[in-house]
């Protein structure tokens, strides 16, 4: 099924920390997706040419927001997903690591009414994937694994960038992490608010940490402190919505 792409549904954001070498070929890529109609770049405080850059930028498809101080991934997705205008609402990281044209297979399931959130895979696709770090790769399974027996979903790749919500969705739910984190906390509140959540199968070109890859392992261990964190306290709570649900639908789970 081919995603229709008249009306370009999706915002992306763009969380950026010190991506010089790489932001503007990111954007271009973005930008050439004809389903992308809002493309809003978050710079966190770069501290190297990365604003230089994106001040030169004239497009009407593209909004620049700017932190003072760094802050995080987390707070940069936070201020960049309040200012989404668009039917649905992806991350697009300006590292190059994934590939914008793939974002048309995880809209498909959302425009065509099944799901409320899609989630890129990396571990069930078939496409090419670049082999770089064992137990960066064994660190994430165990993440998902951690974060699959608290939320009772069944994912293969939570801490995937690549995540598209309907914008009324995700703009309900609070983003509390600054950093890391928000991938355990988001998939957490996801699972809460009862919406529907799919998979798709996307490739995926990592970076090596001398070509700039930032994560590591204290922010393995933030995110499983966050997958405690929020296990916890969403359990403790009732759903706070009944995403993807017919009036019909929501009035009878209200009278169980």
């Amino acid at each position: 099924m081919v995603v229709q792409t008249a009306r370009a549904p999706l915002t992306l954001v763009m969380p950026a920390y010190n991506e010089e070498q790489t932001i503007l070929l990111a954007i271009d890529r973005v930008l050439a997706q004809r389903f992308v109609g809002e493309l809003i770049v978050v710079n966190d405080a770069s501290t190297d040419g990365t604003a230089a850059l994106l001040a030169g930028l004239k497009n009407r498809r593209v909004k620049v927001l700017t932190h003072p101080v760094n802050q995080g991934k987390g707070a940069a997705l936070r201020t960049g997903i309040a200012a989404a205008t668009k039917d649905f609402v992806g991350i697009q990281d300006a590292d190059l690591e994934y590939d914008p044209a793939e974002l048309s297979r995880l809209l498909v399931p959302l425009q065509d009414g099944r799901a409320d959130v899609v989630f890129g895979s990396r571990f069930i696709s078939g496409d090419a994937h670049r082999v770089l770090y064992f137990w960066h790769s064994m660190g994430n399974r165990l993440l998902t694994l951690m974060s699959n027996m608290t939320t009772d979903l069944n994912l293969t790749d939570m801490e995937t960038c690549y995540k598209v919500f309907k914008r009324d969705l995700i703009q309900s739910l609070s983003i509390e992490e600054n950093r890391f984190g928000f991938e355990p906390e988001i998939t957490a509140k996801v699972a809460k608010s009862g919406a529907r959540v799919y998979e798709v199968g996307i490739s995926y070109a990592g970076r090596t940490y001398d070509e700039g890859k930032k994560i590591g392992w204290k922010d393995g261990f933030s995110a499983l402190r966050c997958i405690i964190k929020y296990a916890w306290r969403e359990r403790r709570t009732k759903p706070i919505m009944n995403a993807g649900l017919t009036a019909h639908q929501q009035a009878a789970r209200s009278a169980r």
